[in-house]
């Protein structure tokens, strides 16, 4: 009986010193666990304080020097053909041969369209027999008056009946007159049934189509001379006070490969009400593939002057004023912008930076965006 006793009393304590082990070894670990992601952080916080040194290359960076800038006026708008023209019908009725379409080409003079004409037919042969018949009065009324003259001078009638007859003629003068203009007009209806281009050009739009009725002013066709151009473009009246007559443009056309050469023929004298700007017109030369309508953009050179500039690329605009990114004694610094003079260095945009000094080395785009006080060295490859 003592035997088995002893045994289950010597297993239980067995299981139980297991169990104290067992408990003593997850402490352990646990507090092993605990301090190494107590160093971690430390480490990670020590990481954190120390601030991290970038390195930079030549293409990151820019040095301000005096460099020639032309002073541009950016302009935009489209190219508008210099002469275009609306045919129109002069007098109603039915369209007859019409046989142009978009994009065939037409000369000054030539018909392109005609109206039923039956109608200004007839009247011109009614005003012609009108007036055939007030000139025959006029001739009744002249042989009247000469014979009248010849009895009064024989004694034979009074003067009263001379005078009578003197205005007999001048009446029928007056008719016969009256009728020809009334044929004069009924020739000139008859013209207006033919539709001629009144330049050389190309047909843009066709607005009828052959046997409807048109009234009197209805387009029937459009037509535009692509021999020459005009640019219609809207600049702040700030801008328009270096802009002059004469002055040339360079301008990027949609579809054309290289760039075109403009000059400004006029100014308008007043400001726009509703933009307040005031709109210039260039005069631009004919081109492989120039098409009206098409957008154009580009810049008016006013003038060239010398300044200390960086690419506009370079000024950045994330916080209220414009700012340049400098390098100064290994560190990065923010320095504000006064306004200063745009212009163009070949064909980089610039801007100029007033308050720095020659050789004062800026970050360009390409740097991106870099915290100001961070620690930068240059790339000695």
């Amino acid at each position: 009986m003592n035997a088995p006793r002893s045994r289950s009393t010597w297993i239980k304590w067995l299981l139980l010193a297991f169990l104290v082990f067992g408990i003593g070894i997850g402490l352990v670990r646990a507090l092993d666990k605990r301090k190494t992601q107590t160093e971690t952080a430390r480490h990670a916080a020590e990481a954190l304080k120390t601030a991290p040194v970038y390195t930079l290359t030549p293409r990151d960076l820019f040095t301000v020097q005096p460099i020639p800038l032309m002073q541009t006026v950016g302009i935009s708008g489209s190219v508008q053909a210099l002469q275009t023209a609306a045919i129109k019908a002069r007098t109603s009725g039915e369209i007859q041969g019409l046989s142009k379409r978009e994009g065939d080409t037409v000369k000054a003079g030539e018909v392109v369209a005609r109206i039923d004409s039956t109608e200004a037919e007839a009247r011109v042969r009614q005003a012609q027999r009108q007036a055939e018949s007030a000139q025959s009065q006029v001739a009744i009324a002249q042989r009247t008056l000469d014979n009248n003259q010849a009895l009064v001078r024989q004694g034979f009638i009074s003067a009263t009946a001379l005078e009578t007859s003197t205005a007999n003629l001048a009446g029928a003068q007056a008719t016969h007159q009256a009728a020809l203009a009334a044929l004069d007009i009924a020739k000139k209806s008859l013209a207006d049934t033919t539709l001629r281009s009144p330049l050389n050009g190309q047909i843009s739009a066709r607005l009828v189509q052959n046997g409807e009725r048109v009234g009197i002013d209805s387009r029937v066709f459009d037509v535009v001379d692509l021999s020459a151009f005009e640019m219609e473009a809207a600049i702040t009246p700030a801008n328009a006070v270096s802009v002059k007559v004469g002055q040339a443009a360079a301008l990027r056309i949609e579809g054309l490969a290289e760039p075109v050469q403009a000059v400004v023929s006029r100014i308008n004298p007043s400001v726009q009400a509703g933009s307040r700007s005031v709109l210039i017109y260039l005069r631009v030369p004919a081109s492989e593939g120039m098409r009206q309508g098409l957008f154009a953009q580009g810049h008016i050179t006013t003038g060239s002057t010398e300044a200390l500039a960086v690419p506009v690329s370079a000024v950045r605009n994330d916080k209220p004023q414009p700012y340049v990114q400098v390098v100064r004694e290994g560190q990065i610094v923010h320095l504000p912008l006064e306004g200063g003079a745009t212009g163009l260095q070949g064909n980089e945009p610039m801007r100029e930076v007033k308050g720095l000094t020659a050789g004062t080395q800026v970050l360009s785009a390409v740097a991106g965006a870099i915290r100001e006080g961070t620690a930068v060295n240059l790339a000695t490859n």
